[in-house]
């Protein structure tokens, strides 16, 4: 007998079984196997309470503690969800434990961003790559595999026990025909029992599934599996597991209702659930046959009882789930008797209805009907109970939709003045099937002893329409998917009468409850008069008092809808009276992506709230339903109802006014611009919320993406067009951006043409610092086809957001690009010559180059490359690249750009500038320079337009390549390699982009405050808020990261020089478990120079580190800690290398501070006097620096350091002086 932590042996016959042929049956054979015997003892794990063994693992906390409902397959609680009997996997496993037999496991693991694209981009819980989950792991198999994960054991649960968990599939799976196949079972007694099975294809996301184990009397256990094909290469992650509901009622007296009675425990429960074929009371109480005999139950284990079903086709067939086989809709199991042995009736074929009558009936007013129906994997499928009487039929109760993989109760009460037949009709929808089971009578419903003849009604010849086809109410057929469209297709409009939009007045208008609880959703009438005010009136739609076992929300559909458009939104009158636990909420279902997403949500407030509300739902592809959930307690007063229905802007051909609206500064709304809902990360119009102004006034709104949110679990946030109208000609659209954070995404500019595939216009990934960026792209012209476009955010990272203002669309062309990482274009460089210059990336390209670009640091990110090798560029030919016009904004502008050179034999490079047909050569390189990126820049002082020119020459070489990337050009002269004071940009200064190194980036702001980026309130250069510097927020360091990186430029072999820069810290000394160093970095290795531990109320402070190297080199500002939590930030400004100078030649000191509150009025003393007072300030800055003690550095190297290269290199810095009226040779 195995233990419920022990691996289960399992026999050889195990492994044969894994095979291709392996069926769904087999696999429920096989969870038999892994879930073994069940010992009695329970769990073995130690309690710090002498609770006994059936006590533990039973979903009730017996200890004070609730330390006896730990490790359980669920702790007693999750603080992260705030849900009790939950296993959210981030303080390990709960019990869960791996039990597969092959190479394909189940592992503990979280996202991991190195890997970015191989599963899911973050976990349920948290909505980051920090959380946690369970993740199946193996290579490609040849053949079929399954993954197993098994629970400890469990005690009995109760009738009521919902058990639910969220899912995430990816891999090259969601490009394949076949589809992995995720189970839930539970083993109990010497039986498994599937209690649920994934449908069939389904988007990327994550997805919840909900099981219902039914009442269950004995120890149990859980086992999830994952089936995937041959060579899928499946991974799926699983999290959040929650167990609502499942624990007995405690034993104990208590006082009764009127309409109640005790159960043997000393528990309440409603006089109508006794006798009616389930355990409520938990002890069997409320079942007994001693006081149940008057009922008249029919489970259909031996036949049919005295009911009868018509034959036919369909008809319903007496069958048990061991026959039917594990296909997804049908029961994995009968509700008598929790077994996949038991039988129940089902219809299982579509095309026709199923009719089941019982015999005739004595008028009554105390009959009533419980009975049990499966309505599941259709939303289509429909279960009705009628009576007849003189060959007429009266609806009583009819269940449409999937209520999921469940037996839900339900109960009729029959008022009939004569004799009469009970009716129950089945029809199964396109993929699912309808069943039922345990029909029992009330002593009420009194056989006829003569049976005089009741006829059923006819069901009348096959109906006008063929399959496929929705018959109008005028008679005439129409496709399916024309109904509840948007748009009227039948002649009288009757396509779209019964879909959703509706006062109620006439009926419930397509809406249709799919509750499987105690709450339901049902039409009422406003029969007293109400308060003033009220948005409800005549009939409505309102929550009622339900029949359902379960302890669930009120749930009510439409019927199937769609296609819509991105303006969609439903409109409706809501009312709503409960206390705080109370809520209505508004869900779309998309049964294209298999997701479920709330659209809007309102709490009780202990008063009343109502009003009307416009839900956003967006542009969608056929099938989706709008779902309406509430849940309140309607013993306690409490109410909830909605009326007047609206749908507004939904056909995807009906354009509102403002759709062509793309200009847009988002303070009124957000014009032609709208949300795509298939992601739950979502762009927020708003003021900033800490994380910055607006860009058009500094106090107005904006749009934002927060890849950090709490509520988003997506993986893009889309903003999308209508369909736009043919442009004849090209036009330019501008906006401004802002990306900002540790670890922030992408954000992308694409265009689709009608017919085509979308295509990225402009892309910027990575932080660009707290600051507002302009950002342009040039609309080409699209002949006859119209176009859409799209804005897209995507979560690369967590720590940070993205941000869109001011959005213009102008006529003509952009001109050249100020900026450009060529991921998106060539940004208008048009090359010439006898060899091309192609832009590619490394994963993708046909020629040789860098191995990653600069922009991403990955073998994904482009450049621009040209081979020069003999057989491409002969020695001495020239491969041309020409930039688009660049206009001077400013008397000084700084041309910078990123180039690499293949190792051996690259050819040269020179880059020349052009104005008026006279060009001027500013940089020249020719010498091997490593494989390594190199920036280079000029300052160009030109008096009207001008462009710059790369050319490639050849140099008989075998594979040399020249490659180009991040053009970059801006106002203000360039300043020496290595120097800023971050007013303008970050002079080449940047954060590593390869997220394998586990680091995060540098932040770039001004002193302005803000919530989410703290830093100095004021820069060191000028000494205010408005100027800038990097920043970086220590308390983002730990399990996602332990570094933060700042890299310089390479620079050139130094015998000599210095590096000085002022540097602040705000870092409780208690906290004081990290650093900032300065280290450098060659061929050879790194080495730091200099250290300084964190600190905080001292304000700017300088530092002098003396720099020496034989070779290339780079240097690094680097933030880590040896532990966290951590807190506290850190900022750099004013940094300056000088090369071929000593840090004590220097006649400036290291040690002035600038206090947090001093002010620029200080400055305008006089010349004099503010000579003094600096000196003076001085000197005493040194004297107290020397006093706390100096940072530390490391005694001075000589000037041949070991292990250091001899790459040589060259200053690329060229000032440009204004061209000549005439021409000039170089």
């Amino acid at each position: 007998m195995a233990s419920p932590t022990s691996p289960v042996p399992l026999p050889a016959l195990f492994h044969r079984r894994c095979g291709p042929e392996m069926s769904g049956q087999k696999v429920l054979t096989l969870l038999l196997l892994l879930a073994g015997s069940v010992p009695p003892g329970g769990s073995s794990s130690a309690r710090s309470c002498g609770s006994a063994g059936e006590e533990l693992c039973n979903f009730i906390c017996d200890c004070g503690s609730c330390s006896d409902e730990n490790q359980c397959g669920y702790l007693r609680g999750s603080a992260v969800l705030g849900t009790s009997f939950t296993c959210d996997f981030e303080d390990g496993a709960c019990g869960w434990r791996d039990v597969s037999t092959s190479e394909y496991k189940w592992v503990r693991s979280h996202a991991n961003l190195a890997t970015w694209g191989t599963g899911p981009h973050s976990d349920h819980s948290l909505g980051t790559d920090l959380g946690w989950f369970m993740l199946t792991v193996s290579p490609p198999s040849k053949t079929t595999a399954t993954a197993w994960l098994r629970s400890p054991t469990m005690q009995e649960a109760a009738a009521t026990c919902e058990i639910s968990a969220w899912y995430h599939i990816s891999g090259s799976v969601l490009n394949q025909t076949e589809w992995p196949v995720l189970r839930l079972a539970m083993a109990h007694g010497d039986e498994v029992v599937e209690l649920w099975q994934s449908p069939g294809h389904r988007g990327e996301g994550w997805h919840q599934l909900v099981a219902y184990p039914g009442r269950v009397t004995r120890e149990f256990q859980l086992i999830f599996s994952l089936t995937q094909p041959p060579m899928s290469g499946a991974e799926l992650a699983l999290d959040d597991i929650v167990f609502r509901n499942c624990g007995l009622q405690e034993r104990g007296q208590q006082v009764c209702g009127a309409e109640e009675s005790l159960c043997s425990r000393g528990s309440c429960l409603a006089q109508h659930r006794f006798c009616d074929g389930t355990d409520d009371c938990g002890d069997g109480s409320d079942e007994d046959p001693t006081q149940c005999t008057s009922f008249e139950l029919c489970s259909f284990e031996q036949n049919l009882c005295s009911w009868e079903a018509e034959a036919g086709q369909p008809a319903w067939e007496r069958n048990t789930s061991l026959n039917l086989g594990t296909a997804h809709g049908i029961p994995s199991r009968d509700h008598s008797s929790n077994s996949r042995a038991g039988f129940f009736l089902h219809v299982g074929s579509t095309g026709g209805t199923a009719r089941l009558s019982s015999g005739t009936l004595q008028a009554t007013n105390s009959c009533s009907l419980v009975l049990y129906c499966h309505l599941h994997g259709s939303a289509t499928g429909s279960l009705s109970i009628s009576y007849v009487t003189n060959s007429t039929k009266h609806l009583v109760r009819e269940r449409t939709g999937d209520l999921g993989s469940l037996w839900v109760r339900e109960r009729v009460d029959f008022s009939v003045m004569g004799s009469f037949k009970v009716l129950i009709e089945g029809v199964a929808g396109s993929g699912g099937t309808v069943a039922i089971d345990d029909l029992i009578l009330s002593p009420g419903c009194v056989q006829e002893p003569e049976q005089p003849s009741t006829a059923l009604p006819s069901l009348g010849g096959a109906g006008p329409c063929a399959a496929g086809e929705l018959a109008c109410d005028s008679g005439e057929c129409i496709a399916a998917e024309l109904g509840c469209d948007f748009a009227a297709t039948c002649a009288d409009g009757s396509d779209e009468t019964r879909c959703g939009a509706t006062t109620f007045e006439a009926g419930p208008g397509g809406w249709h409850d799919v509750s499987v609880g105690r709450l339901r959703w049902g039409l009422q009438s406003d029969t007293e008069p109400r308060s003033t005010g009220t948005v409800l009136a005549g009939a409505f739609l309102a929550v009622q008092a339900g029949e359902g076992q379960m302890v669930a929300a009120a749930k009510a559909r439409t019927p199937l809808l769609g296609p819509s458009g991105p303006a969609c939104a439903m409109e409706m009158s809501y009312h709503i009276h409960s206390s705080p636990q109370g809520f209505l909420a508004v869900s779309i279902m998309d049964h294209t992506t298999g997701t479920s997403h709330v659209a809007w949500y309102t709490e009780g407030q202990g008063s009343t709230a109502e009003g009307h509300i416009q839900v956003l739902l967006g542009e969608r592809s056929r099938p989706f339903q709008v779902e309406l959930l509430a849940l309140v307690d309607l013993q306690d007063t409490a109410s909830a109802a909605v009326d007047n229905v609206t749908f507004v802007q939904c056909h995807p051909d009906m354009v509102p006014p403002a759709a062509r609206e793309l200009s847009c500064n988002f303070e009124k709304g957000m014009c032609g611009w709208y949300q795509d809902q298939s992601s739950d990360f979502k762009w927020v119009r708003g003021t900033g919320q800490g994380q910055g102004s607006d860009h058009t006034t500094g106090s107005g709104y904006f749009l934002a993406a927060d890849p950090s949110a709490l509520w988003s679990r997506g993986q893009r946030a889309r903003l999308i067009t209508y369909v736009q109208e043919p442009a004849a000609t090209e036009r330019c659209l501008s906006f401004w951006y802002r990306l900002a954070g540790a670890q922030i995404g992408t954000l992308n500019l694409k265009l689709r043409l009608e017919g085509a595939e979308e295509t990225v216009l402009w892309t910027q990934r990575g932080t660009q610092g707290s600051v507002w960026h302009r950002g342009w792209a040039t609309l080409p012209a699209t002949g006859q086809r119209q176009y859409w476009m799209a804005f897209e955010a995507l979560r690369d990272g967590f720590l940070g957001d993205m941000a869109l203002d001011d959005v213009a669309l102008t006529a003509g062309p952009c001109g050249a690009e100020l900026s450009c990482s060529f991921e998106a274009d060539a940004c208008g460089l048009v090359g010439s010559g006898q060899q091309r210059w192609l832009r590619q990336s490394n994963s993708t390209g046909t020629t040789v180059g860098p191995p990653a670009d600069h922009t991403t640091g990955t073998a994904a990110g482009h450049y621009l490359v040209v081979s020069t090798g003999r057989d491409s560029l002969p020695t001495g030919h020239v491969a041309a690249l020409t930039s688009q016009p660049y206009q001077p904004s400013a008397p000084a502008q700084c041309l910078a750009f990123w180039y690499q050179l293949s190792a051996s034999t690259p050819g040269s490079l020179g880059v020349f500038v052009e104005q008026s047909g006279v060009r001027r050569r500013v940089l020249a390189v020719s010498s091997a320079e490593g494989d390594a990126w190199h920036r280079g820049h000029a300052t160009v002082e030109a008096d009207g337009d001008w462009q710059v020119k790369f050319e490639a020459v050849g140099a008989g070489g075998d594979h040399g390549y020249i490659a180009l990337d991040d053009l970059h050009v801006s106002d203000g002269a360039c300043p020496e390699p290595a120097s800023c004071d971050f007013e303008r940009d970050m002079c080449g200064w940047s954060s590593a982009a390869d997220p394998r190194l586990h680091s995060f980036a540098w932040g770039w702001k001004s002193g302005v405050p803000l919530t989410k980026y703290p830093g100095p309130e004021q820069d060191h250069t000028v000494g205010t808020r408005n100027g800038h510097y990097v920043h970086f927020d220590t308390s983002v360091l730990g399990l996602g990261g332990t570094t933060a990186l700042l890299e310089s430029q390479y620079l050139p072999a130094a015998a000599e020089s210095c590096l000085r820069f002022w540097y602040h810290m705000d870092i409780p000394e208690h906290l004081s478990c990290g650093e900032l160093r300065v280290v450098l970095q060659s061929a050879a290795g790194q080495r730091t120079l200099w250290s300084a531990a964190g600190h905080r109320g001292r304000g700017w402070q300088s530092g002098a580190v003396p720099v020496q190297s034989p070779g290339a080199f780079q240097i690094i500002f680097e933030v880590t800690t040896r532990r966290w939590p951590m807190e506290g930030t850190v900022a750099l400004d004013d940094i300056a290398y000088s090369a071929g100078a000593s840090c004590h030649s220097s006649p400036e000191l290291p040690g002035q501070e600038r206090s947090p509150g001093s002010s620029v009025a200080e400055a305008v003393v006089g010349v004099l006097l503010a000579i003094i007072i600096l000196a003076l300030a001085a000197a005493g800055g040194w004297c107290w620096v020397k006093r706390r003690g100096l940072p530390s550095a490391p005694p001075a190297e000589g000037s041949s350091p070991q292990g250091f290269d001899n790459i040589t290199f060259r200053d690329d810095k060229v000032i440009i002086e204004p061209m000549p009226k005439e021409g000039d040779d170089n």
